[in-house]
């Protein structure tokens, strides 16, 4: 975890407004309270997507929320099927190997 400064060391374009109004929004979760905020990696990443949403692809403050929720729910959907992958990858060949043919079918 780190503290506010080195957040602001590593995303250069950020400023201390901006930081505030997203942990008031919810849009970046640290630990701790105001003034002694302690950031996660998944935090400092989150800042950056913000950043580079806000800054590079020109998304409005008012469409974040959604491009973020959004955001989520591919990464959730990821979890989700690797943990799927792993629990296949347990389970015997034949029926790996059926599962495979009928979601080729699917397609």
């Amino acid at each position: 975890m780190i503290g506010l400064e080195a957040v602001f060391l590593q995303v250069r374009d950020l400023a201390p407004v901006d930081l505030d109004r997203w942990i008031e929004n919810a849009w970046v979760r640290p630990e701790g309270r105001p003034g002694a905020w302690a950031f996660h990696d998944i935090d400092v990443a989150r800042i950056r997507l913000i950043v580079e949403l806000r800054d590079h692809l020109e998304v409005n403050e008012a469409a974040l929320p959604t491009v973020l929720s959004l955001v989520d729910q591919v990464y959730a959907m990821r979890r989700r099927l690797q943990r799927l992958n792993a629990a296949l990858a347990e389970e015997p060949p034949e029926l790996r190997e059926m599962l495979a043919r009928l979601l080729d079918g699917a397609a």
